[in-house]
């Protein structure tokens, strides 16, 4: 990868890292270093839809957008609009700093509506070279963070989010490939550098498991208890290594969490679900190869503990039980003399009916190919051109399918 793709990722790893002090607009004050940045991003993206089955977790639009054809839209991309604001210190022995972020979306669905706002970081670290540090607030995920960082669509669209573009960003690879790392409140400790080894481990906000198709026994369980009095504990390891012109970097990472069923149609028992993945990035002459796969029990797809559970039973005394998960995505790049990259992924994530379920709508597979381009125009500015096949395929073999098209640029400072 060249130098001005890279100042194009550092950007992107500015809006998903948890570092505070970053190389982005430095303003001295004080005791204090403050340090501005962040990302603009615009995309025209074109879907066509053929989509004429309802199918529960699909990435694909389902049966209501059969209809719409091709439909154009203005939206952000997998990365929302970013600013971020983040300050560092030397006190007491201690390294100390924060960050705090807003994300204002782009898209707008019609007049007098504005476009969505998230608001995704706000924690703080403290610590030394010496042993390492802890963050304590809200931030990226643990576990298959190192999955979306190294997707190339980071910079780009991905997969829409529907055929209307709605919500605040699209999703990129998620869902076809990885499950989303998302941002949680957190109490996390991180290793020193060991010569390119790290780890970090930590205990993040559990979730409630949901579910597309929920509400009904014999389809997904919702639950309010979330883990009970348990957090969720998650952990990484990852070895970056050079050696001369070849870099990389290879990590594993894992999470396991209680589920609280209580409140579940007097269902009495509680069930831990757990996954756990790995994967490995290298370069070298302007190749770029990465390979990522995850596995699981009760983890659910696209989104962490979604669709994750099945009930056996319309009684009150019926089990849960857990559905396996797992998928991956292969990608290969490579950066042109004129600097302008080129790319190829393809991946999916695979969802199992639980033990004696009765296959329906519930999606199967979400599998997409995306190509890519992304060439910088100046070191911060990058024009992106990107094209997806999206295929979501349900337990009983109906599929539905879409194609994308996006031209845009992304902006980082």
């Amino acid at each position: 990868m060249n130098k001005n793709i890279k100042l194009a990722v550092a950007g992107a790893v500015l809006a998903l890292s948890a570092t505070a002090a970053n190389a982005g607009i430095i303003i001295p004050a004080g005791d204090w270093t403050l340090d501005i940045g962040g990302n603009v991003n615009t995309f025209a993206t074109w879907t066509k839809s053929d989509s004429r089955n309802t199918i529960q977790g699909a990435l694909t639009s389902n049966v209501a957008d059969s209809t719409l054809n091709t439909v154009q839209n203005m939206t952000t991309g997998l990365l929302p609009n970013f600013l971020s604001i983040g300050g560092s210190t030397r006190q007491n022995d201690l390294d100390v700093t924060f960050a705090i972020s807003i994300q204002p979306g782009t898209t707008t669905t019609g007049p007098l509506q504005s476009s969505g706002q998230e608001n995704r970081q706000a924690f703080l670290t403290f610590g030394d070279k010496s042993w390492g540090s802890i963050k304590l607030g809200r931030d990226l995920g643990i576990f298959a963070s190192d999955a979306i960082l190294s997707d190339m669509t980071l910079l780009g669209v991905g997969a829409p989010t529907s055929a209307t573009a709605a919500g605040t960003t699209t999703l990129g690879r998620i869902g076809a490939g990885y499950i989303y790392a998302d941002w949680k409140g957190q109490v996390s400790y991180t290793t020193p550098n060991f010569n390119g080894f790290q780890a970090t481990v930590g205990l993040t906000q559990a979730y409630n498991a949901s579910g597309t198709s929920a509400g009904a026994p014999g389809t997904s369980v919702t639950t309010t208890g979330r883990g009970g009095a348990s957090p969720s504990y998650e952990g990484k390891a990852s070895y970056s290594f050079a050696a001369n012109d070849v870099t990389g970097k290879v990590w594993v990472s894992g999470i396991a969490q209680k589920i609280d069923f209580r409140g579940v149609l007097g269902v009495p028992e509680d069930t831990v679900a757990y996954g756990g993945d790995i994967g490995a990035n290298i370069s070298m002459a302007g190749f770029g190869l990465t390979g990522y796969y995850y596995g699981g029990q009760g983890i659910g797809t696209t989104g962490f503990l979604s669709d994750s559970f099945n009930r056996s039973a319309a009684t009150a005394a019926g089990t849960i039980k857990l559905r396996d998960s797992d998928g991956g995505y292969v990608q290969a790049t490579y950066v042109l003399p004129t600097k302008t990259k080129l790319g190829v992924s393809w991946g999916q994530s695979n969802l199992d009916l639980a033990s004696a379920e009765a296959a329906g709508a519930l999606v199967k597979t979400n599998e997409m190919w995306t190509a890519g381009v992304y060439h910088p125009l100046t070191k911060h500015l990058n024009l992106v051109a990107e094209y997806n096949h999206l295929t979501s395929e349900s337990q009983t073999g109906s599929e539905n399918k879409s194609n994308s098209g996006s031209l845009g640029a992304i902006l980082f400072f």
